[in-house]
């Protein structure tokens, strides 16, 4: 579904360039949940604004259902196939946009029919229910949001959703309604995900393979059970597995 070869990332440009990305490589089955982990400016997040076109200077290939994207735009088939979900469900929503005009601008873009039957179908799909049609982002914690912001990428029937920290910005109590939410979604409908996290728990449980990313490299590509069971071959995975497994006080 998605194939990642020799893929750079940069911002400016010389002398002041900064390569975010560097030679990165990897595949993601169709059907599969694919994580990229690593500390905060490993490139996670610069890899998948680079596949979603929000980044323009790239180089490398990147290939959707076997099709290579270009570096400089997305057209309307590439939206049908892949859609993002962002870190902040708040920024990512207009704030004077009623969830039903999030929903019914992204179906009207998309060339869907049956607009109505669609947002509540999408509604019942992320488990709100047609009484949150009506209401306004500001009308919604912190947990709803993000169900509509999932319910909006959800729109276009896709079959690649980018997951950008989807749970970073939640209350630790929603964080797992939102996972199980993702879960049940990826199984329903046949969906591939790109998750990027810097929780290795949340890969943990919502991914079967993942890559582990530093200084914008990949080192290492690994199955989620050799994660669980802390089997990592690089010196620097097996330090961020640990690292995650939390403080330990000195007996």
């Amino acid at each position: 579904m998605l194939t990642v070869q020799d893929l750079d990332v940069w911002f400016g440009h010389a002398p002041d360039r900064v390569d975010a990305v560097k030679g990165a490589e990897f595949r993601v089955a169709q059907g599969e949940s694919f994580g990229l982990v690593g500390e905060s400016g490993s490139g996670k997040s610069t890899i998948l604004r680079a596949i979603a076109g929000l980044i323009p200077s790239w180089s490398g290939q990147i290939k959707v259902d076997g099709k290579p994207l270009a570096t400089d735009r997305r057209d309307r088939a590439f939206f049908k196939t892949v859609q993002m979900v962002f870190q902040d469900p708040y920024a990512s929503l207009h704030p004077r946009h009623s969830v039903d005009a999030v929903l019914a601008e992204t179906l009207r873009l998309q060339g869907m029919d049956r607009i109505d039957q669609r947002i509540a179908q999408l509604l019942d799909d992320v488990g709100l229910g047609r009484g949150f049609r009506f209401r306004y982002p500001h009308q919604l914690s912190g947990g709803q949001r993000q169900r509509v912001a999932i319910a909006r990428a959800l729109a276009a029937e896709p079959r690649l959703l980018l997951l950008d920290e989807p749970t970073s910005a939640l209350d630790v109590s929603v964080q797992a309604e939102i996972l199980n939410l993702l879960a049940d979604l990826r199984s329903e409908h046949g969906l591939t995900y790109l998750m990027v996290s810097h929780d290795l728990s949340v890969v943990g449980h919502m991914c079967d393979r993942l890559a582990v990313m530093q200084h914008g490299r990949i080192v290492e590509v690994m199955e989620v059970d050799d994660l669980r069971a802390g089997r990592g071959q690089q010196n620097y995975t097996r330090q961020l597995i640990a690292a995650s497994a939390g403080y330990s006080a000195p007996a």
